[in-house]
């Protein structure tokens, strides 16, 4: 298998130049088959995300692919050369398990990517240009992503401030199915972690905001209630999270405000989430007894303190693709390795046969014991033949040079000159697309 991936990504190339090089999914099947034809690619598949555009082929020359991308898109090689990162063989398939193990992501650890890439497998596999090879390493990609997952802790800790609200929830009340939360002022950070919430078992969304339309067209995201903002701390005690994000130059809740709806909650415990700069709530709220108040740099810290244990994570997946990308290469030569032994004796094995048969009526007044004894000489002839090319075939299995070796004695022998591509179901599990890799695409 000869391997090659052209790309960019958010760590080589700004914003403009991953838009100019973007393949919308709905034009992915014209692209592939165009990338089959002028790059002449044995099998190919394009991952096209908000932060990264890979093109993954078996078989054309680096040059080829760039010359592709460059028409494609019309766009001048000046432009993006410089930005695009070349990889083949074993650095290749590294890469792809790392992508797909969200190990070169912008946020390490997010599940979006694995969706991404499976739904861009799925893409070229209905275009027809996925055959043995890429399927052979998009389903070891996918294996070795759900392996990092269960054997490191690369995805367990929130890093951005709507999943460490959710952490810190848990942390307070444990099981959040049946819990309350109330927005105050209908921010966008605001609404992302009620929505956090609620998938992680809030039950009921109260929505509060200065300009009442806002409250209610939030409140109908959630099929929740809005309350007039002037009216909200009538309600404020049916909530056991409250997240604040207002703009308000003063405190929305000052502390004996929060000591009331500890009393009316008869000292159940309450979760304040103050998102707002400046600060919508009084800091004392926190000396209260059953009143837990996080502002934003207080979730920053817990987001800095779990990244710092992803990126600890992070090197205990390396280990573990670095063994797998062994192990996958390893496979692989041995493949194209194999048959072209099989080959090479079903092919010398049929000629033999094909030889007796000719000779078949000179031999007839041989006796069936000399005739055992021809088989068994010509039989012993293709054996000494075969011992050495077969010998240093097997040898260069494990060698990185072993598909070129099986390639020679292919054209040598002369076997069929590659090994036959063919169409493979697609990964097992949709993983999903919608979400990002790190963020959207």
């Amino acid at each position: 298998m000869q391997l090659a991936l052209i790309g960019v990504s958010h760590k080589t190339a700004p914003v403009e130049i991953r838009e100019r090089l973007a393949f919308p999914s709905e034009k992915m099947r014209a692209a592939l088959e165009a990338l089959m034809e002028r790059a002449k690619a044995g099998e190919a598949m394009i991952l096209s995300t908000c932060n990264r555009v890979e093109i993954v082929t078996e078989g054309p020359s680096d040059e080829l692919i760039r010359q592709f991308l460059y028409e494609y898109h019309r766009i001048g090689a000046d432009a993006v050369s410089e930005h695009l990162y070349s990889l083949q063989n074993a650095e290749a398939i590294r890469h792809v398990f790392r992508v797909t193990s969200s190990l070169d992501s912008m946020m390490i650890g997010e599940p979006q990517i694995l969706g991404q890439v499976k739904e861009a497998y799925r893409l070229a596999n209905d275009a027809g240009t996925i055959g043995t090879n890429l399927s052979a390493l998009m389903n070891r990609a996918f294996a070795v992503a759900k392996r990092v997952r269960s054997e490191t802790g690369i995805s367990q800790s929130a890093v951005s401030i709507s999943y460490a609200a959710v952490e810190l929830a848990r942390q307070i009340f444990g099981d959040l199915s049946g819990k309350t939360v109330m927005i105050i002022g209908a921010s966008k950070m605001g609404e992302l972690a009620a929505r956090h919430l609620k998938r992680n078992g809030v039950t009921s969304v109260l929505v509060t905001n200065r300009t009442f339309e806002k409250a209610v067209e939030v409140a109908k995201v959630f099929d929740g209630a809005a309350i007039p903002f002037e009216h909200f701390t009538d309600h404020i005690d049916r909530a056991d999270i409250v997240i604040s994000s207002t703009g308000a130059p003063h405190f929305v809740i000052t502390r004996p405000m929060a000591e009331r709806i500890i009393k009316h909650r008869k000292n159940k415990p309450v979760f304040f989430i103050d998102i707002a700069v400046p600060r919508d709530i009084d800091p004392g709220v926190n000396e209260i007894d059953n009143a837990f108040l996080y502002d934003i740099d207080d979730l920053q810290q817990v987001i800095d303190a779990n990244l710092k244990e992803r990126l600890k994570e992070a090197h205990r997946a390396e280990e573990i693709i670095d063994g797998e990308v062994q192990a996958f290469c390893t496979r692989m030569q041995s493949r194209e390795v194999v048959p072209t032994i099989v080959e090479m004796r079903t092919l010398l094995e049929k000629q033999r046969h094909e030889e007796i048969e000719r000779y078949r009526r000179k031999l007839k007044d041989f006796s069936p014991e000399q005739l055992a004894i021809v088989d068994q000489i010509t039989e012993s002839l293709v054996n000494k033949i075969l011992h050495h090319p077969i010998t240093q075939l097997k040898g260069m299995a494990h060698d990185p040079r072993g598909a070129d070796f099986a390639e020679t004695a292919r054209k040598l022998f002369n076997l069929r000159t590659t090994m036959g591509h063919s169409s493979s179901e697609g990964p097992s599990g949709s993983g999903g697309s919608s979400g990002n890799d790190e963020s959207k695409g």
